[in-house]
């Protein structure tokens, strides 16, 4: 798998495994994603939780799908393609899917209606710079009148300085400011901080 390479902002149709080779690859690659997304996942409160996606943790969406589907035909393939690639960082952005959990499904109804507009709400900051607020659900809408999608897609968009500090070495942390929900991480940890820094060009 062409997973090594710095900052590839997208997926090949030739670079995926057919589905008898993935099958025999599955259980090693989906372990080396599991290790990869630990130091791509945030909590930011109890119930909101940030997943950075990149390339590899989008390779391994992409061929779960096609396995789960038993997608072997072109378009098909090419169709997972499609969905999946704009959501891979382009050098100069962070990308991020957000969960909002709540065991109990009475408590997270109520929830999710206290909590419209709450992806808008989120936000990166790099240290001595303003805060950055994620553009949300760019590819369908996930909030109605009534209450706001458990799922949503962010985008965060770095400008140049913001990339050129953060690669420097400075501090970055993450939080969510909604009239209903707040929660600041303070500077993220080493690790975490140094993969999605990998992400910029």
């Amino acid at each position: 798998m062409s997973t090594t390479q710095k900052n590839t902002h997208s997926i090949a149709r030739d670079s995926l495994l057919s589905l008898e080779a993935y099958a025999r690859q599955r259980l090693e690659f989906r372990a080396r994603v599991m290790a990869h997304k630990k130091d791509r996942t945030v909590h930011l409160g109890a119930h909101v939780t940030l997943i950075f996606e990149d390339e590899l943790t989008l390779r391994y969406q992409i061929q779960e799908m096609l396995r789960i589907e038993r997608t072997f035909e072109e378009q098909g393939i090419q169709d997972e393609l499609d969905a999946y690639n704009p959501l891979i960082p382009n050098g100069r952005n962070f990308k991020a899917t957000m969960m909002i959990e709540y065991a109990d499904a009475e408590e997270r109804r109520d929830a999710l209606a206290k909590l419209r507009g709450i992806e808008d709400r989120v936000w990166v900051q790099v240290e001595g710079c303003t805060r950055v607020y994620a553009i949300a659900d760019e590819d369908l809408e996930r909030e109605n009148e009534e209450k706001t999608s458990a799922v949503h897609f962010l985008r965060f968009e770095l400008s140049d300085e913001m990339a050129k500090a953060l690669k420097y070495g400075v501090a970055l942390s993450l939080g969510v400011d909604h009239r209903n929900y707040q929660a600041e991480t303070g500077a993220l940890a080493a690790g975490v901080r140094a993969s999605l820094v990998h992400d910029l060009d």
